[in-house]
């Protein structure tokens, strides 16, 4: 396919993209034929595949909110993904106009399009960085130049984890990350789970993503609370992400078939 002025010449554009299938269930419009189709084979395997992102990314609106009311005005987002209605800063600027936010991603047309849209924000920026290399991310200049470390920090680390090898450690990258944070600094997390679908389900929608850059990686309950290890949980503690502190815009029926498990703990 013709590659589009906003794709950089350094990404494959013939194979499936996990952020570019999510941006896809999102309603996005940054993804290709290659995305959409790996998205279609997804949905085949999880009819509920769109309705489950959103309501991730309500999980992570929601969380936003509690953070900023809890007195929170540093934001670290990492995995942030592709700009969409409804990101960090809009929703902790909108309510506290100084908060800083630093988006992190590994892919360049998240990064690339997250520089567009805060062109001119002086409290907001976004840094292509890996969050196996969690040192690059807190050492980054970038970050040094919006986070004060020896302040209160949200950690945000939503719909990640789930393409993190466990040979690569993924409660070591968490713990590495939290060590850097002050007391009270906040943790908000989700991860994809295979509990509440059958294995054919799970092992159908692994399958699709093994065709894309980032194969997922199964973790119960038990394993993603490990990941907040030495954090609070706040209530609703870890539930099905729709479950956590739901609002007026809940719609997702079955709850334990919402993929997402996740929560919100607080340093101590």
């Amino acid at each position: 396919m013709r590659r589009p002025d906003w794709a950089p010449e350094t990404i494959d554009i013939d194979r499936p993209s996990a952020a570019r299938m999510y941006d896809y269930f999102l309603g996005g419009s940054h993804n290709f034929a290659v995305d959409r189709e790996a998205a279609q084979a997804m949905i085949a395997a999880v009819p509920e595949a769109p309705l489950i992102a959103q309501a991730n990314r309500a999980f992570l609106r929601r969380s936003v909110r509690f953070l900023v009311e809890a007195g929170v005005r540093q934001f670290l987002d990492i995995g942030s993904g592709i700009p969409t209605v409804g990101n960090v800063h809009e929703i902790a600027q909108a309510m506290a106009p100084e908060s800083t936010v630093v988006y992190v991603d590994i892919d360049p047309v998240a990064v690339g399009h997250s520089r567009e849209i805060l062109d001119g924000n002086e409290r907001a920026l976004a840094i292509r960085a890996d969050i196996r290399d969690p040192d690059r991310i807190l050492d980054h200049p970038d970050v040094l130049k919006l986070i004060d470390f020896g302040q209160p920090v949200a950690l945000m680390i939503v719909a990640v984890l789930h393409y993190v090898r466990d040979e690569d450690r993924p409660t070591d990258l968490v713990g590495r990350l939290r060590s850097a944070l002050a007391p009270g600094s906040y943790l908000a997390l989700s991860q994809a789970s295979g509990e509440g679908r059958s294995p054919a389900e799970w092992d159908e929608a692994s399958a699709v993503y093994k065709r894309t850059d980032r194969p997922l990686h199964n973790r119960g309950r038990a394993e993603i609370t490990q990941l907040f290890d030495g954090f609070e949980l706040v209530e609703p503690g870890i539930v099905w992400v729709p479950e956590w502190r739901p609002d007026s815009s809940h719609a997702f029926e079955d709850v334990e078939r919402a993929i997402y498990i996740g929560g919100v703990g607080r340093l101590r």
